[in-house]
Protein backbone atom coordinates (compact mmCIF):
# COMPACT_ATOMS: atom_id res chain seq x y z
CA UNK A 1 0.00 0.00 0.00
CA UNK A 2 2.56 2.35 0.83
CA UNK A 3 4.48 1.60 -2.42
CA UNK A 4 1.89 1.95 -4.21
CA UNK A 5 0.46 5.71 -2.95
CA UNK A 6 3.93 7.05 -2.80
CA UNK A 7 4.63 5.53 -6.16
CA UNK A 8 0.50 7.68 -7.36
CA UNK A 9 2.31 10.96 -5.59
CA UNK A 10 5.28 11.13 -7.50
CA UNK A 11 3.20 10.37 -10.94
CA UNK A 12 0.42 13.40 -9.63
CA UNK A 13 4.15 15.47 -9.27
CA UNK A 14 5.43 14.46 -12.24
CA UNK A 15 2.37 15.38 -14.42
CA UNK A 16 2.38 18.52 -12.77
CA UNK A 17 6.04 19.51 -13.42
CA UNK A 18 5.81 18.31 -16.95
CA UNK A 19 6.08 21.82 -19.26
CA UNK A 20 5.89 19.59 -22.60
CA UNK A 21 3.43 16.98 -22.95
CA UNK A 22 1.58 14.66 -20.12
CA UNK A 23 4.52 13.44 -18.09
CA UNK A 24 8.00 14.45 -17.15
CA UNK A 25 9.57 11.24 -17.24
CA UNK A 26 12.92 12.50 -16.06
CA UNK A 27 11.91 13.83 -13.41
CA UNK A 28 9.28 11.01 -12.53
CA UNK A 29 12.16 8.07 -12.62
CA UNK A 30 14.50 10.81 -10.60
CA UNK A 31 11.49 11.42 -7.82
CA UNK A 32 10.27 7.54 -8.03
CA UNK A 33 14.13 6.25 -7.00
CA UNK A 34 13.91 9.04 -4.66
CA UNK A 35 10.81 8.28 -2.96
CA UNK A 36 11.01 4.64 -3.18
CA UNK A 37 14.47 4.37 -1.39
CA UNK A 38 13.01 6.84 1.69
CA UNK A 39 9.82 4.88 2.33
CA UNK A 40 11.53 1.67 2.27
CA UNK A 41 13.70 2.86 4.75
CA UNK A 42 11.46 4.37 6.41
CA UNK A 43 9.31 1.50 6.92
CA UNK A 44 11.89 -0.91 7.94
CA UNK A 45 13.04 1.32 10.47
CA UNK A 46 9.58 1.97 12.03
CA UNK A 47 9.09 -1.77 12.01
CA UNK A 48 12.41 -2.65 13.83
CA UNK A 49 11.29 0.14 16.51
CA UNK A 50 7.59 -1.31 16.58
CA UNK A 51 8.26 -2.85 19.88
CA UNK A 52 9.34 0.61 21.57
CA UNK A 53 6.91 2.41 19.76
CA UNK A 54 4.14 0.78 21.00
CA UNK A 55 5.31 1.39 25.02
CA UNK A 56 4.60 5.30 23.88
CA UNK A 57 1.69 7.75 24.16
CA UNK A 58 0.34 8.52 21.00
CA UNK A 59 1.80 11.96 20.62
CA UNK A 60 5.22 10.77 21.47
CA UNK A 61 4.99 8.30 19.00
CA UNK A 62 3.61 10.40 16.15
CA UNK A 63 6.62 12.90 17.10
CA UNK A 64 8.73 9.90 17.00
CA UNK A 65 7.62 8.26 14.12
CA UNK A 66 8.03 11.87 12.34
CA UNK A 67 11.54 12.51 13.41
CA UNK A 68 12.67 9.08 11.96
CA UNK A 69 10.93 9.83 8.62
CA UNK A 70 12.53 13.75 8.44
CA UNK A 71 15.99 12.10 9.28
CA UNK A 72 15.56 9.54 6.77
CA UNK A 73 14.41 12.61 4.21
CA UNK A 74 17.19 14.34 4.96
CA UNK A 75 19.73 11.68 4.86
CA UNK A 76 18.31 10.22 1.21
CA UNK A 77 18.45 14.40 0.00
CA UNK A 78 21.87 15.30 0.83
CA UNK A 79 22.95 12.03 -1.28
CA UNK A 80 21.25 13.06 -3.81
CA UNK A 81 22.44 16.53 -3.85
CA UNK A 82 26.11 15.15 -3.72
CA UNK A 83 25.30 12.59 -6.68
CA UNK A 84 23.37 15.68 -8.77
CA UNK A 85 25.85 18.41 -8.04
CA UNK A 86 29.23 16.78 -7.00
CA UNK A 87 31.09 20.35 -6.34
CA UNK A 88 31.54 20.96 -2.70
CA UNK A 89 29.65 23.25 -0.80
CA UNK A 90 26.67 23.72 -3.18
CA UNK A 91 23.47 21.90 -2.09
CA UNK A 92 20.35 23.14 -2.57
CA UNK A 93 18.83 23.67 0.99
CA UNK A 94 15.71 25.21 -0.35
CA UNK A 95 14.83 22.54 -2.00
CA UNK A 96 15.84 20.50 0.35
CA UNK A 97 13.68 22.13 3.22
CA UNK A 98 10.48 21.44 0.67
CA UNK A 99 11.29 17.74 0.85
CA UNK A 100 11.11 17.66 4.16
CA UNK A 101 8.19 20.08 4.83
CA UNK A 102 6.29 17.87 1.99
CA UNK A 103 7.42 14.21 4.03
CA UNK A 104 6.21 15.80 7.23
CA UNK A 105 2.92 16.72 5.89
CA UNK A 106 2.59 13.61 4.02
CA UNK A 107 3.37 11.49 7.96
CA UNK A 108 1.27 13.24 9.67
CA UNK A 109 -1.75 12.78 7.49
CA UNK A 110 -0.55 8.87 7.07
CA UNK A 111 -0.95 8.57 10.91
CA UNK A 112 -4.18 10.30 11.17
CA UNK A 113 -5.43 7.83 9.07
CA UNK A 114 -4.07 4.89 10.84
CA UNK A 115 -5.10 6.19 14.16
CA UNK A 116 -8.74 6.87 12.36
CA UNK A 117 -8.76 3.03 10.93
CA UNK A 118 -7.71 1.88 14.63
CA UNK A 119 -10.11 3.76 16.61
CA UNK A 120 -13.05 2.36 14.11
CA UNK A 121 -11.47 -1.53 14.85
CA UNK A 122 -12.08 -0.78 18.26
CA UNK A 123 -15.66 0.64 18.23
CA UNK A 124 -16.97 -2.42 15.78
CA UNK A 125 -14.99 -5.10 18.03
CA UNK A 126 -16.42 -3.12 20.89
CA UNK A 127 -20.17 -3.42 18.89
CA UNK A 128 -19.24 -7.01 17.84
CA UNK A 129 -19.05 -8.22 21.45
CA UNK A 130 -22.17 -6.43 22.39
CA UNK A 131 -23.93 -8.12 19.46
CA UNK A 132 -22.57 -11.25 19.88
CA UNK A 133 -23.74 -11.31 24.03
CA UNK A 134 -27.33 -9.78 22.53
CA UNK A 135 -27.56 -12.36 20.41
CA UNK A 136 -26.37 -15.55 22.95
CA UNK A 137 -29.16 -13.65 25.93
CA UNK A 138 -31.56 -14.30 23.32
CA UNK A 139 -31.19 -18.00 22.87
CA UNK A 140 -31.04 -18.44 26.69
CA UNK A 141 -35.24 -18.42 26.93
CA UNK A 142 -35.52 -21.19 24.32
CA UNK A 143 -34.01 -24.24 26.14
CA UNK A 144 -34.52 -22.97 29.63
CA UNK A 145 -38.01 -23.03 29.42
CA UNK A 146 -38.46 -26.39 28.11
CA UNK A 147 -36.16 -28.08 30.33
CA UNK A 148 -37.74 -26.50 33.37
CA UNK A 149 -40.83 -28.01 32.24
CA UNK A 150 -39.29 -31.07 32.56
CA UNK A 151 -37.99 -31.08 35.43
CA UNK A 152 -41.26 -29.80 37.13
CA UNK A 153 -42.80 -33.20 35.63
CA UNK A 154 -40.17 -35.20 37.21
CA UNK A 155 -40.24 -34.28 41.07
CA UNK A 156 -43.43 -35.80 41.60
CA UNK A 157 -42.57 -39.30 40.07
CA UNK A 158 -38.50 -39.54 40.19
CA UNK A 159 -37.26 -37.37 42.68
CA UNK A 160 -33.61 -39.02 41.87
CA UNK A 161 -33.55 -38.05 38.18
CA UNK A 162 -34.80 -34.63 38.99
CA UNK A 163 -31.83 -34.15 41.17
CA UNK A 164 -30.12 -35.57 38.22
CA UNK A 165 -31.48 -33.00 35.45
CA UNK A 166 -31.50 -30.65 38.00
CA UNK A 167 -27.62 -30.56 37.87
CA UNK A 168 -27.28 -30.87 34.17
CA UNK A 169 -29.59 -27.72 33.81
CA UNK A 170 -27.09 -25.83 36.26
CA UNK A 171 -24.25 -26.56 33.59
CA UNK A 172 -26.86 -25.11 31.23
CA UNK A 173 -27.63 -22.43 32.78
CA UNK A 174 -23.61 -21.82 33.59
CA UNK A 175 -22.82 -21.66 30.15
CA UNK A 176 -25.53 -19.85 29.38
CA UNK A 177 -24.66 -16.89 31.88
CA UNK A 178 -21.10 -17.23 30.90
CA UNK A 179 -21.27 -14.38 28.07
CA UNK A 180 -17.51 -13.56 28.40
CA UNK A 181 -16.73 -16.45 25.99
CA UNK A 182 -16.89 -16.03 22.24
CA UNK A 183 -15.32 -19.52 22.08
CA UNK A 184 -14.80 -22.82 23.67
CA UNK A 185 -13.73 -25.80 22.78
CA UNK A 186 -16.24 -28.42 20.87
CA UNK A 187 -15.44 -31.26 23.82
CA UNK A 188 -17.56 -28.47 26.05
CA UNK A 189 -20.36 -27.84 23.62
CA UNK A 190 -20.98 -31.92 23.37
CA UNK A 191 -21.13 -32.26 26.80
CA UNK A 192 -23.83 -29.12 27.17
CA UNK A 193 -25.89 -30.90 24.42
CA UNK A 194 -25.82 -34.34 26.08
CA UNK A 195 -26.48 -33.20 29.42
CA UNK A 196 -29.77 -31.30 27.52
CA UNK A 197 -30.50 -34.86 26.00
CA UNK A 198 -30.13 -36.46 29.17
CA UNK A 199 -33.20 -34.16 30.41
CA UNK A 200 -34.52 -34.79 27.71
CA UNK A 201 -34.69 -38.67 27.79
CA UNK A 202 -36.07 -38.78 30.92
CA UNK A 203 -39.45 -37.28 29.02
CA UNK A 204 -39.61 -39.00 25.96
CA UNK A 205 -37.67 -42.14 27.14
CA UNK A 206 -37.69 -45.08 24.42
CA UNK A 207 -39.19 -42.32 21.62
CA UNK A 208 -35.68 -40.75 21.69
CA UNK A 209 -32.89 -42.31 20.08
CA UNK A 210 -29.47 -40.87 19.79
CA UNK A 211 -26.62 -41.65 17.43
CA UNK A 212 -23.39 -40.02 17.98
CA UNK A 213 -20.21 -39.88 14.96
CA UNK A 214 -17.49 -37.35 16.38
CA UNK A 215 -14.27 -37.70 14.47
CA UNK A 216 -11.43 -38.37 16.84
CA UNK A 217 -9.08 -34.67 17.05
CA UNK A 218 -12.05 -32.88 17.25
CA UNK A 219 -11.92 -32.26 21.24
CA UNK A 220 -10.17 -28.77 21.18
CA UNK A 221 -12.33 -27.41 17.66
CA UNK A 222 -13.50 -23.72 18.24
CA UNK A 223 -17.02 -23.28 18.61
CA UNK A 224 -19.20 -20.30 19.58
CA UNK A 225 -21.02 -21.72 23.09
CA UNK A 226 -24.51 -22.68 22.83
CA UNK A 227 -24.52 -22.91 19.14
CA UNK A 228 -24.67 -26.71 18.81
CA UNK A 229 -27.04 -27.36 21.73
CA UNK A 230 -30.14 -25.43 20.02
CA UNK A 231 -29.71 -26.95 16.88
CA UNK A 232 -29.86 -30.35 19.11
CA UNK A 233 -32.94 -28.74 20.96
CA UNK A 234 -34.58 -28.32 17.56
CA UNK A 235 -34.27 -31.72 16.62
CA UNK A 236 -35.98 -33.24 19.58
CA UNK A 237 -38.83 -30.51 19.79
CA UNK A 238 -39.59 -30.10 16.11
CA UNK A 239 -38.36 -33.94 14.61
CA UNK A 240 -38.91 -36.27 17.55
CA UNK A 241 -41.62 -34.63 20.35
CA UNK A 242 -44.70 -34.53 17.59
CA UNK A 243 -44.25 -38.28 16.70
CA UNK A 244 -45.76 -40.73 18.89
CA UNK A 245 -43.33 -43.18 17.75
CA UNK A 246 -40.52 -41.25 17.99
CA UNK A 247 -37.39 -41.09 15.64
CA UNK A 248 -33.53 -40.98 15.87
CA UNK A 249 -31.44 -37.79 16.28
CA UNK A 250 -27.65 -37.81 14.90
CA UNK A 251 -25.42 -35.49 15.38
CA UNK A 252 -22.33 -36.14 13.69
CA UNK A 253 -18.91 -33.97 13.43
CA UNK A 254 -16.25 -34.41 10.90
CA UNK A 255 -12.78 -32.32 9.38
CA UNK A 256 -13.08 -31.85 5.29
CA UNK A 257 -9.78 -29.70 4.31
CA UNK A 258 -9.50 -26.45 6.36
CA UNK A 259 -12.89 -26.70 7.41
CA UNK A 260 -14.98 -28.75 9.87
CA UNK A 261 -18.26 -30.25 9.34
CA UNK A 262 -21.20 -30.43 12.11
CA UNK A 263 -24.26 -32.37 11.46
CA UNK A 264 -27.91 -32.43 13.12
CA UNK A 265 -30.50 -34.69 11.57
CA UNK A 266 -33.61 -35.93 12.75
CA UNK A 267 -36.80 -37.17 11.56
CA UNK A 268 -38.81 -34.20 9.21
CA UNK A 269 -41.72 -32.61 11.08
CA UNK A 270 -44.76 -33.76 9.33
CA UNK A 271 -46.13 -30.46 8.12
CA UNK A 272 -44.12 -27.02 7.80
CA UNK A 273 -46.47 -25.96 10.48
CA UNK A 274 -44.03 -27.19 13.45
CA UNK A 275 -41.20 -25.00 11.68
CA UNK A 276 -42.75 -21.70 13.63
CA UNK A 277 -40.96 -18.51 14.56
CA UNK A 278 -38.97 -19.95 17.08
CA UNK A 279 -37.08 -22.21 15.17
CA UNK A 280 -36.45 -19.24 12.60
CA UNK A 281 -35.12 -17.38 15.12
CA UNK A 282 -33.20 -19.87 16.70
CA UNK A 283 -31.27 -20.62 13.48
CA UNK A 284 -31.25 -17.01 12.25
CA UNK A 285 -29.53 -15.92 16.12
CA UNK A 286 -26.62 -18.74 15.37
CA UNK A 287 -26.04 -17.45 11.50
CA UNK A 288 -25.95 -13.75 13.39
CA UNK A 289 -23.04 -15.06 15.45
CA UNK A 290 -20.96 -17.39 13.34
CA UNK A 291 -21.08 -13.88 11.16
CA UNK A 292 -19.73 -12.07 13.42
CA UNK A 293 -16.92 -14.56 14.50
CA UNK A 294 -15.87 -15.75 11.57
CA UNK A 295 -17.18 -14.31 8.28
CA UNK A 296 -18.05 -16.29 5.26
CA UNK A 297 -15.49 -18.94 6.17
CA UNK A 298 -18.87 -19.70 8.25
CA UNK A 299 -21.84 -21.93 7.00
CA UNK A 300 -24.89 -22.70 8.66
CA UNK A 301 -27.67 -24.11 6.39
CA UNK A 302 -30.09 -26.65 6.74
CA UNK A 303 -32.53 -29.10 3.94
CA UNK A 304 -34.68 -32.27 3.56
CA UNK A 305 -33.68 -35.11 1.66
CA UNK A 306 -36.84 -38.12 1.85
CA UNK A 307 -38.07 -38.23 5.50
CA UNK A 308 -35.07 -36.87 7.10
CA UNK A 309 -34.30 -32.61 8.05
CA UNK A 310 -30.41 -31.68 8.32
CA UNK A 311 -28.92 -28.95 9.54
CA UNK A 312 -24.81 -28.36 8.54
CA UNK A 313 -22.67 -26.59 10.24
CA UNK A 314 -19.49 -25.25 8.93
CA UNK A 315 -16.69 -23.68 10.95
CA UNK A 316 -12.91 -22.70 9.67
CA UNK A 317 -10.25 -25.45 11.34
CA UNK A 318 -9.10 -23.69 14.77
CA UNK A 319 -8.27 -25.12 17.81
CA UNK A 320 -9.18 -23.29 20.82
Amino acid sequence: MLLITSELLVLVLAIVQASDGWIDWNYFALLSLFVQWTTLTSAALICLLRARLARMSTPRATLAISAIVLLDVLAFSLFADSVLHPQPGILDWQAIAKKLLLALLIVLMVLRYFYLQHQWQQQREAEMLAHLAALQARIQPHFLFNSMNTIASLIATDPEQAEEAVLDLSELFRASLRTGDQLIPLARELDLCKRYLAIESLRLGPRLQLEWHIAEGLEGQAIPPLTLQPLVENAVYHGIQPRQQGGTVRIEAEVRGNFVYLLVQNPKPEGTENLHKGNRMALSNIQARLQALFGEAAVLKHSHQGNVYTVTMRLPRITH
